[in-house]
């Protein structure tokens, strides 16, 4: 609907489209006519309104669009026509001004509220490099951005997502870097989002997976502006959700999660010393409580005389199987995972004390579950956090063939390993394979694998996201003197 002349008929209509307690309105005269500015309070600066909107426009010897445009001290300045568009930019915390007589309205962004100051992410703490995170406000988290990559090609699109919050999502991506067609799927996704309300980068993230019924997660997510920059320039697409510090990023592999963000600021011998512990974490927390309940149930003769004397003796008294044994103390560790993060701070502390010290040794001295057992599964949860990102899926599978090798042995644990890397060796998403660059080998990727080289050596883009632009570094030759 058009905006009235007349202002009473605005002021009407206004109050039904935005029928809150919040919503403020205030007239004063200017040239003998009536002017209403309409904002939002506690998403307004009222300072800035006063002093860059009303002073100027009571100076005005005529009212007029064009001269309220020409005298409001504000940089972002919008002409509106409906009382639709009112709407939208008072929910935005803009300020709009109307005047009777005029069948328009000017946007003014004299907006303010209360952001998180910029401080190192709680999921990402390093000894060495940049210790800023990404915080709640989108614009803030942009400015970063711009403040890394100084170039023309960075590019920033946004839409606004949800029925009711109309939040701000901004895809950023490098110009002529971005794999081919990658930002127009991502940005179709986007657009085809019909949500009541986007309240983190999450809900984002699984409209955009290609694989809904996957436990797998197909996006990589991180708090740090210096590692979202490194992503985007091997020639992904990031999203950027406002109202959420972690930001995503596509295409995803899963070594990515065993990078840390301090790899790129030490030595290539400790980052690649720190990969491969984690690796080999990983796999002691997925198969360690398996492999034992396999080993007691049907393979006795697989474990060493002297462990298995140990076991024999531990187990003396112990009224539950080895499997059950087994999922018991794996269920007493997640509850204890859950009360410490659950709790609050100060007396998640006492949980985990009262957990593992009281609850653990007592378990053991009462003859409930032994020792080896609570050795294990407390190897294997230590294990699992050594890649926090994939600790909800890993934590899922390791169930899985703890139920396999309780039921059926080693052989049949062995087929559910098999069957778990054929699936990860044929999952995809965006047309990335998870794996890569070793499910397929991609020789020229393996310069930042678990064993990574020197950064000098790594001249190319990574050939996994499909980059056009496939150079990222030029080494200059010195040049010869005279006579050599």
């Amino acid at each position: 609907m058009k905006i009235k002349k007349e202002l009473k008929k605005s002021e009407k209509a206004l109050a039904k489209l935005l029928s809150s307690d919040d919503m403020k309105t205030l007239c004063f005269p200017v040239a003998g006519k009536e002017v209403m500015l309409v904002f939002l309070d506690g998403l307004t600066d009222k300072q800035a309104i006063g002093r860059q909107i009303m002073l100027p426009v009571k100076t005005l010897e005529e009212v007029s669009l064009e001269s309220l445009e020409g005298c409001i001290l504000e940089p972002e300045l919008k002409r509106l026509s409906t009382y639709e568009e009112i709407r939208q930019e008072v929910l935005l915390g803009h300020t709009v001004v109307l005047a009777e007589g005029l069948d328009g309205a000017v946007s003014a962004a004299a907006k303010k509220f209360e952001v998180r100051s910029v401080a190192e992410p709680p999921t990402a703490t390093v000894l060495q490099g940049p210790r800023e995170g990404f915080v709640e406000s989108i614009q803030t988290n942009i400015g970063m951005m711009r403040r890394r990559l100084k170039t023309e090609d960075l590019k920033f699109e946004q839409f606004n997502v949800g029925k009711y919050s109309s939040t701000a999502v901004c895809v950023c991506y490098i110009d002529g870097v971005v794999g081919k067609g990658l930002k127009e799927k991502i940005v179709k996704k986007i657009k085809e989002i019909d949500i009541d309300a986007v309240l983190d980068s999450s809900y984002v993230a699984r409209f955009l997976a290609e694989h809904n019924t996957s436990l797998f997660k197909q996006f990589g997510s991180t708090e740090k502006p210096d590692i979202f920059a490194a992503k985007i320039l091997e020639g992904r697409v990031g999203v950027l959700v406002d109202g959420s510090p972690i930001a995503i990023t596509a295409p995803y592999v899963i070594l990515e999660d065993f990078q840390s963000a301090e790899d790129y600021y030490v030595s290539r011998y400790r980052a690649s010393l720190g990969r491969i512990i984690r690796l080999i974490s990983i796999i002691i927390s997925l198969l360690a409580p398996s492999m034992f309940v396999a080993a007691q149930l049907f393979h006795l003769q697989i474990i060493p005389l002297a462990f298995l004397l140990t076991i024999v003796n531990s187990i003396k008294g112990i009224p539950l199987s080895p499997s059950f044994e087994m999922f018991f103390t794996l269920l007493i560790f997640e509850v204890l995972n859950e009360a410490s993060v659950r709790m609050p701070k100060y007396v998640g502390m006492v949980v985990s004390i009262v957990g593992g010290l009281v609850l653990g040794e007592t378990a053991v001295t009462a003859g409930i579950i032994s020792a080896p057992a609570l050795m294990i599964i407390a190897l294997s949860g230590i294990c699992l956090y050594t890649t926090p990102e994939l600790e909800r899926q890993f934590s899922v599978v390791r169930v899985i063939f703890l139920m396999v090798a309780g039921a059926f042995g080693m052989y049949a644990l062995l087929l559910a390993i098999s069957a778990f890397f054929i699936y990860l060796c044929a999952f995809e998403n965006y047309g990335t394979p998870l794996l890569a660059p070793y499910a397929p080998m991609v020789p020229k990727d393996l310069k930042d694998g678990f064993i990574r080289k020197n950064q000098g050596d790594e001249v190319l883009r990574p050939v996994t996201f499909k980059s056009p632009n496939k150079v990222r570094m030029r080494l200059r030759k010195e040049k010869k003197g005279n006579g050599q």
